[in-house]
């Protein structure tokens, strides 16, 4: 059936469409729409016209095309955040309605690194607690985290088989994180990575790094958290000055 026609660019009315179609369950998550000739017949429009407004769904994230193989919906995160609010995994998670969890895979002690003195405004012989775990939600894998504490700080792994790490510094040292310094970026599959997380080959990674700081400006962590990108997203608002 073709799209009723408007005022509006008729890329525009496409994109209406598609995200209608999408949002009443015409097209699943993950399911292949059809092929472009296909498509744009039914839509009564242009191949080109269909094109752009793909073009422009893609950015959105509502589909993703791969390439020599189709066009498929993508699937809604789950979660979803400012990234200017400092949230930790295990809040995210319950947000959501979602019960989180973690799975413990490996901590060691290392010596510190050229990047750690920077970070941390430390002495090459200072010592890092490094905690490698997956957290998950309601069983699921989402995210894998490594983090970095000072020794001086807390030393005994196993109270990081528990949850919030934010939380237990504030129980377990006293100390309250206030702030933290983001870096976000996306990554494509891992080795390591999107295994752990149950990732299939196509499914993006972002990477959000961040180093944590007390009300005093004094860095007691550094977290690097791969999330699932078609289960996280994360947004900021930006005002004008």
């Amino acid at each position: 059936m073709s799209i009723k026609q408007d005022n509006r660019q008729l890329y525009l009315q496409v994109i209406d469409k598609i995200r209608q179609d999408i949002a009443s369950g015409v097209y699943g998550e993950h399911e292949k729409l059809p092929s472009e000739f296909a498509w744009a017949k039914k839509l009564g429009v242009s191949r080109a016209t269909l094109r752009e407004a793909l073009r422009v769904l893609e950015e959105d994230k509502v589909i993703i095309r791969r390439h020599g193989v189709g066009t498929f919906v993508n699937a809604t995160p789950l979660f979803s955040s400012g990234i200017e609010h400092l949230n930790s995994v295990t809040d995210m998670i319950r947000e959501a309605n979602m019960t989180p969890g973690t799975i413990f895979l490996s901590s060691s002690i290392e010596g510190a690194t050229e990047e750690d003195m920077e970070r941390f405004n430390c002495g090459k012989d200072d010592k890092f607690l490094i905690i490698e775990r997956v957290r998950t939600a309601n069983g699921d894998p989402v995210v894998y985290c490594q983090d970095k504490i000072p020794v001086n700080v807390v030393s005994d792994e196993t109270v990081f088989q528990k949850e919030s790490l934010l939380a237990l510094l504030e129980e377990r040292a006293g100390i309250q994180i206030t702030y933290a310094v983001a870096d976000i970026q996306p990554i494509g599959y891992d080795e390591k990575i999107s295994p752990l997380l149950e990732c299939s080959p196509e499914t993006a990674l972002l990477l959000l790094k961040q180093t944590h700081f007390d009300s005093q400006d004094k860095p007691y962590l550094h977290s690097a958290n791969f999330f699932r990108s078609d289960k996280f997203h994360f947004h900021i608002l930006r005002k004008r000055m």
